[in-house]
């Protein structure tokens, strides 16, 4: 009997799991705050209730008969202006964007409410950590930037 073994020669490391550059958390939210703002739906950044974990919740209220039509116009202004792309299409009732390392989804009322304000809830999650440094998150300041998080399924869907 004989034998023999070769190694196999090494690639190099694997590829990152997303194309383009890492963003940070703060560059992220800053991004979709600004396009979200731009079509009058005003959210807050939700303070990072995990350290280490990767991901941000923005939320807010805005004007049942209008709140579809502007998370629609933000999204496509997201895309239009920081260079967003069009996220996983993941059924209806909700919009995705992606962008270098995150993935935002917002899902879209099924039925606004007849008075008072709908709340609008943005999740955001990434698959690495973008360059952000650990810090509380505050409705404007910075947050925590790792792995992601299991809430990145609060929100599915893609955009219409």
């Amino acid at each position: 009997m004989s034998g023999a073994a070769c190694a196999p020669p090494d690639l190099g490391p694997l590829p990152p799991r997303f194309s383009g550059p890492a963003l940070s958390a703060d560059t992220a939210v800053s991004e979709i705050r600004a396009a979200l703002a731009a079509e009058g739906v005003e959210v807050d950044r939700e303070p990072s209730n995990s350290l280490g974990s990767c991901s941000e919740r923005l939320s807010g209220q805005h004007a049942p008969q209008t709140v579809e039509s502007a998370l629609k116009k933000a999204f496509a202004r997201a895309r239009a202006e920081y260079g967003w792309q069009r996220g996983p299409d993941t059924g209806t009732g909700a919009l995705a964007l992606t962008k270098g390392n995150w993935t935002v989804l917002a899902g879209l009322p099924v039925q606004p409410p007849q008075h008072g304000q709908a709340f609008v809830l943005v999740s955001m999650t990434c698959l690495e950590d973008g360059g952000a440094s650990p810090s509380p998150g505050d409705s404007g300041g910075s947050a925590t930037s790792g792995r992601p998080s299991d809430d990145s399924g609060r929100a599915a869907g893609g955009e219409h």
